[in-house]
This record gives structure tokens, sequence and C-alpha cells, in this order.
């Protein structure tokens, strides 16, 4: 071979290794954010949260979320928890739920994701404001 050629093998080989190597975003490279920190107290509240790709900035659908709690621990109270459900989605990468927020103050929203391609667990807190 030639040198020409065999510079030209190399960069062919050296693309073929880039290209078919995976490259995962990491947990890290996820957040989730309120759509509005601001709910009413009381049954019913309703509590959405978007999952943005950060690097990207955009939201993510189709994320399975597994694991939420809601709890008063940003106001030294983590005890104090409310029972919540899912909501059907209504828009991609924005995920609702409905609570039953007891008393006016600061709950953390604990949220626990899987994103399809992506081998970590997503994990997140979002505070939310609860007012009569």
């Amino acid at each position: 071979m030639t040198p020409r050629m065999n510079l030209f093998a190399a960069i062919a080989l050296l693309a073929f290794t880039i290209e078919a190597t995976p490259v995962w975003a990491g947990a890290d490279d996820y957040v989730f954010e309120p759509v509005s920190v601001d709910v009413r107290n009381g049954a019913g509240s309703e509590l959405a949260v978007r999952l943005v790709h950060k690097p990207t900035g955009k939201l993510v659908a189709g994320a399975a979320i597994f694991r939420t709690r809601i709890d008063m621990s940003p106001d030294q109270m983590g005890t104090m928890t409310a029972k919540h459900s899912p909501i059907p989605e209504t828009e991609p990468g924005v995920y609702r739920f409905k609570a039953d927020l007891t008393m006016a103050g600061r709950w953390a929203f604990k949220l626990m994701a899987k994103v399809q391609g992506e081998p970590a667990t997503i994990e997140g807190s979002v505070i939310f404001l609860a007012k009569d």
C-alpha cells in the first residue's frame, strides 16, 4: 500500500470507530422543571413538570416516571406527604399529576424516570409553592 492509501485507510477506520462507539448523554444532562411554581392548596391540585435535555434545551417525551414522592421537606416537614396520581399527558415532555396538598407552603416533588436510550436513572426534585 502507498502512504496515501494507508492514510485513507486510517481515516476510514477512525471514522468507523467513532460512528460505532455509543455515546450516552448521562443522567446529569436532564433536569425536571416546574411548568408553574405556584399551585393551588387543597385536594386535586395540579402539578406539572417538564423533563428537559439540558444540552439541547428540548423537552423529553415518553419518559417512564416510576417513582414519585411529594413532601414538605423544604419547610423542614419531610414526614408530611401528599397523595398524588398521574394525569395523562396532553403535551409531549410535560408530566402532570393531581395531588391532595393538605396545607399551604413549599412542597418538594421528587421524581425518578427512565429515558429511552439512557442507561442511567434520571432523578430530580421540583419545588412547588401551594397557596390558599
